[in-house]
């Protein structure tokens, strides 16, 4: 059964009062400009608006606060531009986002919240790309579509060159502040972009992107269990680890089982495999001005360790060896600022024998409250062709727990992936 969205209303959004610097183009710091990062991030936003009596159209309400988030995030409403060099910068042209409002001919637990597998194809809760621009030079499109329940999702794309996950979720809950009637938003936004260190480095290729036909999978690991785990890790090492540690080192265990037991080519017990997550490094870069900074301000954490030792080990081993690279991180940064490091950690190898985790639950979505209370599923689709990915998230509420959503093994690897994850989130109930 197919359940209908219709489109009732393009345009672009401006900000609703004149910029500060307008007609200016702004430099990006050397993290921005990463070439990586020029890519669209797709996320849905689903709110039941059961938490509020809020009256009248959540679009129209969506549409006025962001053309006043835009004159604090003025960025946001320019377009990306190149210089002759190559550079990338953004013109602060102030032509603003683009805004789409649509109507879905359902309510929202007829399509379960969004629940996976989606009854709504993404691609109608998306807005579709703005006429006569490259989605890739626009840094913001945005679509509001609106249930029979009185419910609503909100569907984003932004171009990662402007902002990381954290600055993402600043600027939207900034959206959020505007629609609940505050006069300014919570946190100020600060640009600083030249505070990011600017290291030298070596010339480079562009990475090598091999195509992966890649399989996707989707656990809810209990509370419980991930529970257990974290009291396991400090039985044993006396220290603490967070439940990103456990999702991170089971999820990689069962890839790496998977991989192990289903022959992957010439892959043994001997060949190493890699797990790379993104940690935020305002603490690190920024001298003490990370408070509203909404750039990129990461570091790539890579684990790298022999494919038997993953697989053989109990979960405790792997958490460890994730926590033993994430205390590495201030002096991996200090490092890399100066220019020590031989080959520059921003280059990763999208190559089979690497994951790549991507954590959602921290990034200030699952806060944005635009007047109908806090969303009940964000829903976010971090994949890509070349890269084998797992994204922590949550799933729809009331249920708890972290979801982990995965795009990271080929067809002749899933069904042992599949039981290896499976099993884990199983257990939990035992």
């Amino acid at each position: 059964m197919g359940f209908a969205v219709t489109r009732t209303s393009r345009s672009l959004v401006a900000p609703s009062s004149p910029t500060t610097p307008a007609g200016e183009t702004l430099p990006l710091s050397s993290l921005d400009r990463v070439p990586g990062l020029r890519h669209l991030v797709l996320s849905l936003h689903v709110f039941d608006g059961a938490a509020a009596d809020r009256k009248g159209s959540p679009a129209r309400v969506v549409r006025e606060a962001l053309g006043n988030a835009l004159v604090d995030y003025y960025p946001f409403a320019g377009r990306f531009v190149e210089t002759e060099g190559g550079e990338v910068r953004v013109a602060c042209t102030g032509e603003g986002a683009w805004f789409v409002e649509a109507t879905a001919a359902c309510g929202l637990e007829e399509v379960r919240h969004l629940d996976h597998p989606m009854a709504i194809p993404k691609e109608e809760l998306l807005p579709e790309p703005a006429p006569d621009v490259s989605p890739l030079d626009m840094p913001l499109m945005m679509q509001v579509t609106e249930f029979s329940c009185g419910g609503f999702v909100v569907g984003l794309i932004s171009v990662h060159t402007i902002a990381d996950g954290l600055g993402a979720g600043q600027f939207i809950n900034a959206v959020a502040d505007y629609a609940r009637g505050l006069p300014k938003p919570r946190v100020s936004p600060v640009w600083a972009r030249d505070l990011v260190p600017d290291p030298p480095r070596m010339p480079a290729p562009p990475p090598k992107l091999e195509l992966l036909d890649l399989r996707g999978h989707t656990v809810d690991f209990s509370p419980d269990y991930i529970a257990n785990t974290k009291a396991d890790f400090f039985a044993s090492t006396g220290q603490r680890c967070s439940a990103f540690d456990v999702c991170v080192a089971k999820t990689w265990q069962s890839r790496t089982r998977a991989l192990l037991l289903s022959g992957a080519g010439s892959f043994t017990a001997d060949s190493p495999v890699h797990v790379c997550f993104f940690a935020n490094t305002r603490h690190l870069m920024l001298a003490g001005a990370g408070a509203g900074f909404y750039g990129n301000c990461f570091y790539p954490v890579t684990v790298t360790c022999g494919s038997g030792e993953v697989a053989a080990g109990e979960v405790v081993d792997v958490v460890r060896a994730v926590r033993d690279a994430k205390a590495r991180l201030a002096g991996d940064v200090a490092r890399w600022a100066v220019g020590g490091f031989a080959q520059d950690p921003y280059e990763l190898r999208f190559t089979y024998d690497s994951l790549f985790v991507s954590d959602w639950t921290r990034l200030g979505f699952l806060e944005a409250d635009y007047g109908w209370g806090a969303p009940t599923h964000v829903v976010p689709f971090s994949y890509h062709p070349f890269m084998a990915v797992a994204v922590i998230g949550a799933p729809p509420a009331p249920k708890v727990g972290p979801r982990v959503m995965t795009m990271c093994v080929e067809e002749a690897h899933l069904p042992e992936f599949r039981d290896q994850m499976n099993a884990f989130a199983s257990a939990a109930g035992k």
